[in-house]
């Protein structure tokens, strides 16, 4: 990603420990996760936009205060905007922009994103493949709720993912993408059948323990 060196070396230093704190969310490598697939959406469907505020927004999207599930997006977008250092590196208007794309990017948002930068943080950081549901969904159930057994967590992410990314899920994509709609239909396949979905994911979780 094409960012200015002073912006991309002072995040890297001070903002990506930060998501070192986070055991409810995604560490560092998740947001590694997140610049790929937004260059494969911009390269994609050719898409012109400022890269210093793409990074900043990907960079900063899921920041917990206190492992705080409830709006982090909102939590994420202050730190954000209150960082004066990004003053030395982005514009007014730059890191307007990139707080609007942050607090913009959760996927059962109702409204449709302010801008484009909203839309690409949003498409970019959904799942991509089965794998990432099946791991994700079983891990941040034992996260929330640790006293639950696999079962029950598995019957969990079943309805969790069902009402993400079933045919009435909440789950937005904004951009043409050949990963993401070969996932969709995937998962979707996977989910019609709960009875399947559980044995897959059960099956998954023990080859990963």
């Amino acid at each position: 990603m094409k960012v200015s060196n002073g912006l991309k070396e002072y995040i890297e230093k001070n903002i990506y420990p930060m998501y070192d704190d986070n055991y409810i969310g995604d560490k560092k490598d998740r947001i590694k996760y997140v610049i790929e697939r937004s260059e494969k959406i911009i390269s994609d469907n050719k898409l012109d936009i400022d890269y210093d505020i793409l990074y900043t927004a990907i960079s900063y999207h899921d920041i917990r205060i206190n492992n705080n599930e409830k709006k982090h997006e909102l939590a994420s977008a202050q730190i954000m905007y209150n960082d004066d250092n990004l003053k030395e590196f982005l514009t007014e208007n730059q890191r307007r922009i990139a707080k609007e794309a942050i607090e913009d990017q959760r996927s059962n948002l109702k409204t449709k994103p302010r801008s484009i930068y909203g839309e690409i943080l949003s498409s970019a950081s959904r799942n991509s493949t089965v794998e990432q549901c099946l791991e994700r969904s079983y891990n941040y159930g034992k996260k929330k709720n640790p006293n639950l057994t696999d079962e029950e967590l598995f019957n969990r992410a079943y309805e969790a993912l069902l009402n993400k990314f079933g045919k009435e899920g909440y789950a937005k994509f904004y951009f043409k993408d050949e990963v993401y709609e070969k996932f969709l239909t995937e998962i979707r396949d996977l989910l019609s059948d709960k009875e399947k979905f559980i044995n897959t994911q059960r099956e998954y979780i023990k080859k990963l323990k």
